[in-house]
């Protein structure tokens, strides 16, 4: 079977179409701010929202998107190891903020 240029061509795009549209489909959902385990850590969406009264760690600074848990490439939002299957908004905070090294 001889394949035409044509042919490869609309192979192509549904194979993009395809790969874009399953990556959409497995995204994963943000973290809510009620979800247990953000509650027990304190996490909020924006640092603006931090207890400081209950969370005297908290400084002016840390971030999420600054912190060496959170695994993403982008300061609006990533995955953070400490809630997997979730992404974090990288304005956002919580307790077990660490400094990312270097």
């Amino acid at each position: 079977m001889k394949s035409t240029r044509r042919q490869f061509m609309m192979v192509s795009a549904v194979s993009v179409a395809t790969l874009a549209s399953a990556k959409v489909a497995f995204a994963q959902p943000m973290l809510a701010e009620t979800d247990a385990q953000a509650v027990a850590l304190g996490y909020v969406a924006s640092v603006a929202s931090v207890n400081k009264t209950k969370f005297p760690k908290y400084k002016d600074g840390q971030l999420c998107s600054n912190c060496q848990l959170y695994t993403a490439k982008t300061d609006v939002a990533g995955a953070c190891s400490i809630f997997p299957g979730k992404l974090v908004s990288g304005t956002g905070w919580c307790n077990l903020w660490i400094k990312k090294a270097g």
